[in-house]
């Protein structure tokens, strides 16, 4: 039997940006009940035309009119990566709830400061790290939550793409100064990383990293700084080593976000691509275990909305992280939720990667940061 996401009061949303990612949220929203108000953009046309494509009644002139908007009460900033802390600081002052794209901010100071402006006003702020949503990723983290996997021994991760791979291929995304001083690390390993924790409850604490970039021209940009793969090795406080190999260069490889955990009692194995199954390795019987909700934990059962057998995907998970945000700032607490700490510990892991890729050394990532280290829920 599947239960549905929280249910919560109609959120009035407002989006700020209208790309591929604003497109994302627009869905979400919708699926999750939501009024959506308007839009607003690069310039008031822009926004026009993001309204029209969206079909979303308003465009706003600026982000500041929408902002000022009394009947919005929820933002959705989906902006170019060096825009996020400067939008998500101004929707907190203006009292709206905020869903911020990652990474939070091109800087740990930056992410601290938003994470301390969004817990002093009240707000409710969150990060889509979505990959969380997916059912067989809740039935993994239940299985390493409840010892079946056993002491975690080593941790294998590959997050792969092609789509920068031709030097032809072009994007903002590789100009340091709209996407940061890291683009493969920090648009896709973060999500790697954020996953690796949230399934097994552990912390990475050290990591020596490599970094490469293929090619230092595109099409449109010049003295390309920003890294096309990078390649690591970590340590958790667990004690659990990993490889973790990141790439927009991988032939082939679309959306190829994997995870593989091995315990001393069993494997597991996410791939996203294929994400109605969960590999079970063990030393004799290994298991293919497919998405039935009878047979999964409570957390994944209730992410599963349609019947083994009828494909769950990216978008389905999508929809069911802005549902429980909606749900969230009406007081629900829902498991898993990644809020701006979470956001904040993905820009914290990127600067440590960094921090190696530079000295060619082993960093301790809580030293680097200069943060506390804490528990994952």
């Amino acid at each position: 039997m599947t239960t549905d996401v929280m249910e919560t009061a109609r959120p009035r949303v407002g989006i700020i940006g209208g790309g591929f990612m604003g497109a994302v949220h627009s869905r979400a929203a919708r699926s999750a009940g939501a009024t959506l108000v308007g839009v607003a953009s690069s310039s008031a046309s822009s926004a026009d035309r993001a309204a029209r494509t969206l079909s979303i009644p308003r465009g706003y002139a600026s982000v500041d009119e929408l902002l000022a908007d009394p009947g919005i009460d929820t933002v959705h900033v989906c902006t170019p990566n060096a825009s996020h802390a400067t939008y998500a600081h101004a929707a907190i002052a203006a009292g709206k709830n905020v869903i911020c794209e990652k990474p939070l901010a091109t800087s740990v100071h930056e992410a601290a400061q938003l994470l301390d402006s969004a817990e002093d006003s009240g707000v409710t702020a969150t990060v889509p790290f979505v990959y969380r949503y997916h059912p067989m990723v809740r039935e993994a983290r239940a299985r390493v939550a409840a010892g079946r996997v056993g002491p975690l021994l080593t941790i294998q991760g590959t997050y792969l793409q092609d789509w920068l791979l031709r030097e032809t291929d072009d994007d903002w995304r590789v100009d340091e100064r709209l996407g940061g001083p890291s683009r493969a690390f920090a648009d896709i390993g973060s999500h790697l990383c954020d996953l690796i924790e949230f399934i097994t409850g552990d912390r990475i604490t050290r990591l020596a990293a490599s970094k490469r970039t293929v090619f230092d021209e595109r099409s449109n940009h010049r003295e390309i700084t920003t890294e096309d793969a990078v390649a690591l090795v970590a340590e958790t406080a667990s004690g659990a080593i990993g490889t973790l190999l990141v790439s927009q260069v991988a032939p082939g490889r679309k959306n190829r976000l994997t995870v593989e955990l091995a315990g001393t009692a069993e494997s597991l194995l996410f791939n996203q691509e294929e994400p109605e199954t969960l590999w079970l390795g063990r030393r004799s019987g290994s298991q293919l275990l497919a998405r039935e909700s009878s047979e999964l934990s409570a957390d994944a059962a209730r992410l599963s909305l349609v019947p083994a057998g009828h494909p769950m995907g990216y978008q389905d998970a999508f929809n069911a992280f802005v549902a429980d945000s909606y749900a969230a700032a009406s007081g629900a607490s829902p498991e898993g939720l990644p809020v701006f700490r979470d956001g904040l510990r993905a820009v914290t892991v990127t600067d440590a990667v960094l921090t190696s890729a530079a000295d060619g050394a082993w960093v301790d990532v809580a030293a680097t940061a200069g943060l506390a280290k804490e528990p994952v829920r």
